[in-house]
């Protein structure tokens, strides 16, 4: 039952599909299974589905009891109750639930420096999810109190800056082993810790470029004056210098996120400089808008669905 609601979700039956899921979760519910490994698994994946069709209420409801689960089960001692949780948090943040989303990223934080070492790329992935919610938090104090927003703004960007020094230091330990075994292949263990930690590197400086130009933003509301934006800038060249670091290091041809990336960051940059209200005397000397827009198209060509088709 379950198998054919996972065919049918492909086939793009949704309603039939979760019909499926559902009783095939309930059957094992029934049957006192409810707290075994299948049946989270299925859950999990529904929860999955809710998410993808923006069913955030239902997507919580599921990934509440999967954590109830977790805790019962497992505890917070165990890494598959942190992911759970932090999948929780993620789906309070979508739904603009941002003081809980916050409290459980903390607590995640807090269990992963405990069970994990103390530079492991999950601990930089949590501090980047913390700095988002950060940043959110910021957007929502910024029409009741400027002051307050700036501060959430600067905790998010020390929390991306920790973020940032992780992944780095994951990068260079993925490279390091790989120069080992003289391997550069995207297979195993040590390519996936590589594209994990490059994408999360490639999110934080992005998220950094935006984060100061947010700022600005608010900096500005209380001046007549518009002025460049130096550190946005920098944060998103830093985003295209790591990009191309790697590139030389090690084929990702194959890793797509890591180019959406990538784009992400282009886009942003061309944005920042490419404004028609921008003046002239303002435009960065560092960019050439021409070869912004030129790379921007050469990746989405790349990473257009038709393409991908063709490969």
């Amino acid at each position: 039952m379950y198998h054919l609601g996972t065919v049918l979700q492909l086939q793009g039956k949704g309603k039939d599909s979760e019909a499926l899921i559902q009783d095939s979760i309930r059957i094992l519910e029934d049957g006192g299974q409810g707290e075994s490994i299948m049946c989270v698994k299925r859950m999990r994946y529904l929860a999955q589905i809710y998410m993808k069709s923006n069913r955030l209420e239902e997507a919580e409801k599921v990934q509440r009891k999967i954590l109830h689960i977790m805790e019962l089960t497992k505890g917070w001692n165990s890494l598959d109750t942190v992911i759970t949780a932090e999948g929780l948090a993620l789906i309070l943040q979508s739904a603009g639930s941002l003081k809980e989303a916050e409290e459980l990223l903390e607590r995640c934080l807090d269990a992963r420096k405990t069970l994990l070492p103390e530079d492991h790329i999950q601990i930089g992935a949590n501090m980047l999810h913390m700095a988002r919610v950060a940043i959110l938090n910021s957007n929502q104090l910024k029409k009741v109190d400027t002051s307050k927003a700036i501060c959430e703004l600067e905790k998010a960007r020390d929390i991306l800056n920790e973020s940032i020094r992780i992944a780095r230091s994951s990068l260079d330990k993925s490279m390091r082993q790989n120069r080992k075994i003289h391997s550069y292949g995207a297979s195993g263990d040590i390519g996936k810790n590589f594209r994990v930690a490059l994408v999360i590197l490639l999110q934080a400086f992005d998220a950094l470029g935006l984060l100061a130009i947010t700022k600005q933003e608010l900096q500005e509301s209380k001046q007549d004056e518009c002025l460049p934006n130096s550190e946005a800038e920098s944060a998103l060249l830093r985003c295209i210098s790591t990009y191309k670091e790697f590139v030389t290091e090690m084929s990702i041809a194959e890793f797509p996120e890591v180019k959406a990336e990538y784009l992400k960051c282009l886009k942003h940059l061309l944005s920042l400089n490419g404004n028609s209200t921008t003046q002239t005397s303002q435009r960065s000397t560092r960019v050439n808008l021409q070869d912004l827009r030129d790379e921007i198209k050469r990746l989405e060509l790349q990473l257009s669905p038709s393409r991908n088709r063709k490969i």
